[in-house]
C-alpha cells in the first residue's frame, strides 16, 4: 500500500515543521460506523495501520468502548463485528449552518455591516459553573475577550447567547450592546482590532495544514492507480479531522476584517473538491456494503451548500 499524506512517518510534516492533525483511536472507531450501525474489524485494523496505529491500540480502544456499553462485540480478531448500541458519539462533522455561512463569506455573500456585538457579564463566584459555561459558549460562538467579563463578536450572535444565558439562569447578569466605533487601547481600525483580539496566525496555520492535506489527497486520487478502499477511508478520516481542527476555533470573521488572501477560503475550496473526488472514486465501500456514516454526513453537509459556493 502506498503511504498516505499526513501519516507517520511524514516527510512533508518534518520538512516544514507542521505537525499532523492527530486522529484518536476512539474517533477512528466512531468514524467507521456504517449506516447499519456496525464496524467491520478487518476494515478498522486496516485503516488504523494506515494511520500509524498499532493493533494493540485498537484492541484496547475497542475493549474500553465495549466496557462503556457503547458497542457490542461479535466474533474474534479481524473477523469480528462491532455494533453501536446507541448513536455513536465523537462525531467530527461541523454544524451545517456554520459551514454554509463560511462558504457564503468566502464568496462575498455575507458582507459585514461594521457593527461590533458586545457582551458584558458580572456573575458571582457562587454561580461559577454557569459563568464558566457562558464564557465557553461565547468562545465557541467566535467571540473574543476584550477584558474580564467583556466579550466581542463581529457576528450577530445575541439570540444564541441570550438563549444560553436563560438556560443557565444568569440572563439578568448579562448586558448586550453594539458599537460601530470600538476602540481597545489606542486601536480602532477594524482589521487591526481583529488581529489583536483573535489568534489569526494560529487559525491561518490550521487552514494551511488542511489545504496541504486536501491537495495531497487530490493528487493521490488523480493518479492512474486509485487508492484502495481502506486508503480512501483513511484519507476521509484525516480530512474530516483536519477540517474540524481548522473550523472549530475559527470565529468566521467577515472577510473585511481578515488578511488577504485568507487561507480558510482556499482550504474550504480544496476540502469540497476532495470530498467530491472521494465520493466519485467510490471504492471506500464495496458493492452491497453499507457506507460509513462519515461519508453520508459530509455529503449531506456539502449538499447543503449551493454548488456554486464550493
Amino acid at each position: 500500500m502506498s503511504a498516505l499524506p499526513n501519516t507517520p512517518p511524514n516527510a512533508r510534516a518534518e520538512a516544514d515543521g507542521t505537525a499532523p492533525v492527530p486522529v484518536p483511536t476512539r474517533l477512528l472507531v466512531h468514524a467507521l460506523v456504517r449506516e447499519d450501525g456496525t464496524v467491520d474489524s478487518g476494515e478498522l485494523y486496516a485503516v488504523a495501520g494506515l494511520l500509524g496505529m498499532t493493533d494493540q491500540q485498537v484492541r484496547l480502544c475497542v475493549k474500553r468502548l465495549v466496557a462503556e456499553g457503547r458497542f457490542t462485540h461479535e466474533g474474534r480478531g479481524r473477523k469480528a463485528l462491532l455494533r453501536a448500541v446507541a448513536d455513536a458519539t465523537g462525531s467530527i462533522t461541523p454544524n451545517v449552518a456554520y459551514v454554509r455561512h463560511a462558504y457564503r463569506q468566502d464568496h462575498g455573500l455575507a458582507a459585514w455591516d461594521g457593527v461590533w456585538h458586545l457582551f458584558a457579564f458580572a456573575i458571582p463566584e457562587s454561580s461559577r459553573t454557569s459563568r464558566d459555561t457562558l464564557r465557553d459558549t461565547l468562545r465557541h460562538l467566535g467571540a473574543a475577550p476584550v477584558q474580564s467579563g467583556l466579550y466581542v463578536s463581529a457576528n450577530p450572535i445575541e439570540e444564541l447567547v441570550e438563549a444560553q444565558a436563560r438556560h443557565l439562569d444568569v440572563a439578568h447578569a448579562v448586558t448586550f450592546l453594539t458599537s460601530t466605533d470600538l476602540r481597545v487601547g489606542g486601536v480602532d481600525d477594524p482589521p487591526a482590532l481583529a488581529a489583536a483580539l483573535w489568534p489569526l496566525d494560529d487559525i491561518a496555520a490550521r487552514h494551511d495544514r488542511l489545504a496541504d492535506l486536501a491537495q495531497a489527497c487530490l493528487d493521490r486520487l488523480a493518479r492512474p492507480e486509485r487508492p484502495t478502499g481502506p486508503e480512501q477511508l483513511a484519507m476521509a478520516i484525516q480530512l474530516a479531522a483536519a477540517f474540524t481542527h481548522a473550523m472549530e476555533p475559527d470565529p468566521l470573521l467577515p472577510p473585511e476584517l481578515l488578511p488577504r488572501p485568507w487561507p480558510g477560503t482556499h482550504a474550504r475550496r480544496l476540502t469540497a473538491a476532495c470530498w467530491t473526488a472521494l465520493a466519485e472514486a467510490g471504492t471506500h465501500a464495496p458493492a452491497g456494503t453499507p457506507v460509513p456514516r462519515l461519508f453520508v454526513q459530509y455529503e449531506d453537509l456539502l449538499t447543503s451548500v449551493p454548488e456554486h459556493l464550493t
